[in-house]
């Protein structure tokens, strides 16, 4: 059985999409990366996730191939147009993309709330060395 797993930017995230081929049709799989993957975390990927995505490539409904003949060339330029009118024209976002901006959103919160945390603990503790100081100075030492 063939496959083929393609790694392109779907906006605004960097998607890898599993198709295997069978007789009968293809399956298809998608793991969303985030951020543009190196080859360092493909390689990871590929070392420890790469089975669950198979499985899901293989457990997704067979879609019929059909085939076509070959169109005409069409210019880079009208090409750019009309893939840019086509994202224009795109829902802003599917569930996935929304789960993730969500996730997103949350451990920025988190991370905030720990900055604030972070910050306060600091500002104590100067305040404790400044008393302390002051105190050293006031008795003469």
């Amino acid at each position: 059985m063939p496959s083929t797993f393609s790694v392109f930017f779907d906006d605004p995230f960097w998607v890898g999409v599993l198709e295997v081929s069978a007789p009968g049709g293809v399956r298809a799989a998608r793991h969303v990366f985030g951020a543009e993957p190196g080859n360092a975390e493909l390689l990871e990927f590929v070392r420890r996730d790469f089975g669950r995505l198979l499985d899901a490539a293989l457990a997704a409904p067979e879609v019929a191939v059909e085939r076509r003949a070959r169109q005409r060339a069409v210019n880079p330029k009208r090409l750019a147009r009309q893939a840019a009118k086509e994202q224009a024209a795109r829902p802003l976002s599917s569930a996935a993309e929304e789960a993730l901006a969500r996730a997103h959103e949350e451990a920025g919160h988190l991370n905030r709330a720990a900055a604030k945390r972070r910050a306060a603990e600091t500002a104590r503790g100067q305040r404790e060395l400044s008393r302390r100081q002051a105190r050293e100075r006031h008795r003469g030492r």
